[in-house]
């Protein structure tokens, strides 16, 4: 499969998340409800690597690659607790699209820190993913 399929996959998963996470959370709070969520994700995806055989890479690991990935960790686990605090107090179909507000900051911030280009496609792409969840969020 190519990474536009995986793309797809992921955006897919992302949905049925959303509204999986908005009714899981209605009668817990919401970081024990992202406890439970990361838990799960922990396990299934320990689970999956062992099965690849991954874990035998350990070894090979950096100090770099340890550090970025744990600082993406601490990152992810931020964002979810947000993400899952905003599904608590607020509506899902308006939660979820300002939280892929993230999709238009990965375009900046890849061009700032990965040195990626930015292009016009990307920046009007960009500037219509903001547009459109300002309209959502305030419909």
């Amino acid at each position: 499969m190519t990474w536009i399929t995986w793309a797809f996959l992921s955006a897919i998963f992302a949905a049925a998340t959303a509204i999986l996470a908005k009714l899981g959370v209605e009668n817990i709070g919401s970081n024990l409800a992202t406890a439970i969520r990361t838990t799960v994700v922990v396990v299934f995806t320990w689970a999956i690597a062992c099965s690849s055989r991954t874990p035998s890479e350990l070894s090979a690991i950096s100090a770099r690659t340890w550090t970025f990935l744990a600082l993406s960790g601490v990152a992810t686990a931020l964002s979810w607790l947000c993400y899952f605090h905003a599904l608590k107090i607020g509506p899902a179909s308006r939660v979820a699209p300002i939280d892929k507000l993230s999709v238009a900051l990965v375009i900046l911030f890849s061009a700032l820190f990965l040195s990626e280009p930015l292009t016009w496609a990307k920046g009007a792409g960009g500037l219509l993913i903001v547009a459109g969840a300002i309209v959502i969020a305030v419909a």
